[in-house]
């Protein structure tokens, strides 16, 4: 971490955010901490340099993270990655080029000493069904906003993670298709021939209030299921209530999920300990979350350590 040139006051912040951030420690080879973060309008407007070090400090904590609402505009994500240092690398999708992603896009945060990237990255398109009168083939809805998906390895652990950010709508109904249809697209995927690797993660803000809600039925349709660490207990805006981001997996594929995990809460009921009144003296909670965010990491670890797993697959192949 390249805390440089700060005042005392955001030292303090640091050291206040070091305080109520409860995450494990990675270890090299064995254990990685990966996370999905909506960092609110990231990159829309310049965030004041106290912020890049805060949010810096939030991703240090982590190997891999997913963040949503990515600007089109990279700059301040620029500004965090001088704070983390010359190991981090980023790989990110593009906007869509109309009103309706909200030029956002979604990004891949990781550190290059634990995490390698492994050459896929796309954009999911949506089910296509040939119009019998033109002859083309059209999208039966649009997800506004491109899922996106990348490989990675860590350790012997090759695995590959597809984010989404589902658009809120005009209410939940507008939201159940879209949830629909990416289980679905995500299923399909997996049962592909060439698939390149059937560890699927699937994370991001799918604007899902709860787990009893008919829209985590709908991004559950085809087994995807949470981590035993988030049960119940992830609320991930800053009143910790609504559980509108998520982590799912295959549990049939992916056994490295282990009992780690939970949310990053950085707010506290309390922004004035990082943003006091005499420094930002029109700073209200509104404001605070286009410093930080209005939304709270969402975490996991897992176990990259595959050799025990390797030869079980073996023994049971040779039986």
């Amino acid at each position: 971490m390249l805390h440089e040139n700060i005042d005392a006051q955001t030292a303090k912040g640091i050291k206040e955010l070091r305080n109520r951030i409860k995450v494990p420690s990675s270890v090299v080879d064995e254990k990685i901490n990966i996370a999905t973060w909506n960092i609110r309008a990231f990159g829309k407007k310049k965030r004041d340099k106290a912020s890049i070090h805060y949010i810096a400090e939030v991703l240090s904590n982590f190997d891999l993270i997913a963040i949503t609402e990515l600007a089109e505009n990279l700059n301040d994500l620029k500004r965090v990655i001088d704070v983390l240092g010359p190991y981090w690398k980023v790989v990110f999708s593009d906007i869509a080029m109309d009103r309706g992603g909200n030029s956002e896009r979604i990004g891949y945060l990781y550190d290059k000493r634990v995490v390698t990237f492994t050459g896929l990255a796309a954009e999911a398109d949506p089910f296509r069904k040939k119009n019998k009168k033109t002859g083309e083939y059209e999208p039966e809805i649009t997800w506004w906003r491109s899922p996106y998906l990348a490989s990675f390895r860590a350790g012997r652990f090759d695995f590959v993670l597809l984010t989404a950010h589902i658009r809120w709508g005009k209410g939940a109904i507008d939201r159940y298709d879209p949830l629909l249809q990416l289980a679905e697209w995500v299923e399909k995927r997996r049962k592909s021939k060439h698939v390149v690797d059937k560890d699927i993660i699937v994370m991001g803000d799918f604007n899902i209030p709860n787990e009893k809600s008919p829209l985590y039925d709908a991004i559950t349709t085809y087994n995807l299921q949470m981590p035993k660490s988030l049960l119940g207990k992830h609320g991930t805006n800053l009143a910790k209530k609504k559980r509108y981001d998520q982590i799912l997996y295959y549990k049939r594929h992916t056994k490295n999920i282990n009992d780690e995990g939970g949310v990053v809460d950085f707010y506290k009921k309390d922004f004035r300990k990082l943003y006091p009144k005499k420094k930002f003296p029109d700073m209200d909670k509104e404001s605070f979350t286009y410093e930080m965010s209005d939304h709270l990491p969402l975490w996991i670890q897992l176990d990259i350590w595959t050799d025990d797993e390797e030869l079980d697959q073996l023994i049971r192949k040779k039986s």
